[in-house]
């Protein structure tokens, strides 16, 4: 894998991942017991954790990143017999 594909997946796999991640643990402020201030909904998340969920999205993608040159630089699902042309 070149360079550039390298980033091009690992950009794709991050937002993928994110999107994914950004629900967990998230509590809005009635549920947090917090008395929300007049004009806000009280089903606004409160506190949400972003830089935790970004270094899991991270990390997450990295793994991906990895697990995925390991599998085309070592030609393990037969990548290039597939894009050869019969």
């Amino acid at each position: 894998m070149t360079v550039l594909g390298g980033i091009v997946f690992f950009s794709i796999t991050w937002w993928l991942v994110f999107f994914a991640v950004l629900p967990w643990g998230v509590r809005s402020t009635e549920e947090a017991g917090v008395q929300a201030e007049r004009g806000i909904p009280s089903g606004i998340p409160h506190r949400p954790p972003l830089l935790k969920k970004v270094l899991i999205t991270t990390g997450i993608a990295l793994v991906l990143l990895v697990a995925f040159s390991v599998v085309v630089q070592y030609d393990l699902l037969g990548y290039r017999q597939f894009m050869e042309a019969p």
